[in-house]
């Protein structure tokens, strides 16, 4: 059975989290769904909330510290990606934000990547299609067609009721498809220069 990397990026800020327990339970369904291509899935969770520090001093350095690393090189190395932000204010928070803020252009192009946002009414729904989509279109990620979002009233006891588990069931399958349909990723190189000396002395 061959294999893929799956990385599951979660923005929640709370423990526990809505937002975290939608990225498990997608990363989950995702594995099922790659399962039944004959692929075995390596599922990498990334909380962003224990980076939020290291964030800040990447966006103010243009380096991810060391700390950071890891996560960008599992979010850069993995064959798809499923990114998860709770809904603030009509759109994703600022530390979903500010992840793929450092990551290098380039790094998700042709990516597939299942979207998934959390906020306390389905009203916010559409901030998935607004905000969200148009941000990973930008990177020029290959996003799946069914984006998910979990309203408060979604969850019962901790549980996916049975209208989110049927929208994390098929947008899931979506994205095994598009991984199964890609050649496996290559590993970054971790001695490559991914920043120009021009990009070094600009600044902002």
């Amino acid at each position: 059975m061959s294999q893929r990397t799956i990385a599951v990026v979660s923005a929640g800020l709370r423990q526990p989290s809505a937002t975290r327990l939608l990225a498990d339970r997608l990363g989950a369904a995702v594995r099922t769904g790659l399962r039944q291509h004959g692929i075995d899935a390596e599922i990498r969770p990334i909380e962003l909330r224990e980076h939020a520090h290291e964030l800040t001093n990447a966006l103010l350095t243009g380096f991810p510290p060391a700390a950071l690393r890891p996560a960008v090189e599992a979010v850069a190395g993995a064959d798809g990606l499923v990114a998860v932000t709770p809904i603030f204010n009509a759109s994703y928070n600022g530390l979903f934000k500010s992840f793929f803020d450092v990551l290098d252009e380039g790094t998700l192009a042709g990516r597939p990547v299942l979207l998934a946002a959390t906020g306390g009414t389905a009203r916010h729904s559409l901030a998935l299609e607004h905000a969200v989509r148009p941000l990973l279109s930008h990177l020029r990620t290959l996003t799946v067609p069914t984006a998910v979002f979990a309203a408060s009233e979604d969850w019962a006891g901790g549980e996916t009721a049975g209208p989110l588990q049927g929208r994390i069931e098929r947008a899931a399958g979506e994205l095994a498809a598009l991984v199964a349909e890609q050649e496996p990723a290559a590993a970054p190189d971790p001695f490559a220069l991914t920043t120009s000396f021009d990009e070094l002395i600009a600044g902002d």
